[in-house]
């Protein structure tokens, strides 16, 4: 008799066989890896759909050579690359760590400025077409741009100003033991606005979000104010593009 916990151990054992599978193919229909796992492809087609729905993997439509119905392969889904891992961040660390033990700090935030520039650059000039009078213009158009750059971030309207939200950090591992990096990046945000902006919080230092605030004008202020509802969000960057 198999018990429940056998059962689910092994389903787990065999979605992880399946996992590295198509980590080493690219790609695989049900049939293909039914055939490397020593399973009937519809055992095999039972892991897919579980996987399927827990974003694990995911789908495309593979013509084939004769007249039948075109195959169905299988992909790992980015969420799902993540959980190999890398060494990159350990990599970071420790050669930052070189750098200020030999260095100094000083060179420390040089190399993170030096990193944050080449954001910089790209994000403005993403942000060309942009009124540079008005910096709450420019706040959403830079979260838009470091949107594509990783950082999910978004803009709104609050009644001191602005803020940009980042709630994805891709350094934040690294920005925990080395806070010039996110010093160095609020250095950017704060020349692309062209207004002195404040870090309230970061990824880094244990927050759920980046929060940076950015002062507007008068006519900002007053629309928060005015409304007496709070935060008045703007667009979504990410919804402007639907």
């Amino acid at each position: 008799m198999v018990t429940r916990a056998t059962s689910h151990s092994t389903d787990g054992d065999t979605r992880r066989r399946v996992t590295r599978l198509l980590l080493e193919r690219g790609h695989a229909t049900a049939a293909e890896l039914a055939h490397d796992l020593g399973i009937t492809a519809t055992a095999t087609r039972r892991h897919l759909d579980v996987m399927e729905a827990e974003g694990q993997v995911e789908t495309r439509v593979v013509k084939t050579a004769g007249r039948g119905r075109p195959a169905k392969s299988y992909q790992l889904t980015p969420a799902a690359r993540t959980n190999f891992g890398h060494t990159y961040d350990d990599l970071a660390m420790e050669a930052l760590r070189w750098i200020r033990r030999f260095e100094g700090e000083d060179a420390v935030g040089g190399f993170a400025a030096e990193q944050v520039a080449r954001l910089e650059s790209r994000c403005r000039a993403a942000m060309d077409a942009v009124d540079s009078d008005d910096p709450m213009a420019r706040a959403q158009a830079l979260a838009t741009a470091m949107s594509g750059e990783g950082y999910v971030a978004t803009a709104s309207v609050i009644a001191s100003g602005g803020q940009i939200c980042q709630h994805h950090c891709p350094v934040a591992g690294v920005a925990a033991e080395f806070p010039q990096l996110c010093e160095a990046e609020t250095r950017v945000i704060s020349r692309l606005l062209g207004v002195h902006v404040q870090r309230l919080a970061t990824i880094a230092n244990g927050d759920g979000v980046c929060t940076t605030h950015v002062p507007g004008k008068s006519g900002h202020r007053a629309a928060g104010a005015d409304g007496g509802s709070g935060p008045v969000p703007l667009p979504d960057p990410e919804r402007a593009d639907r």
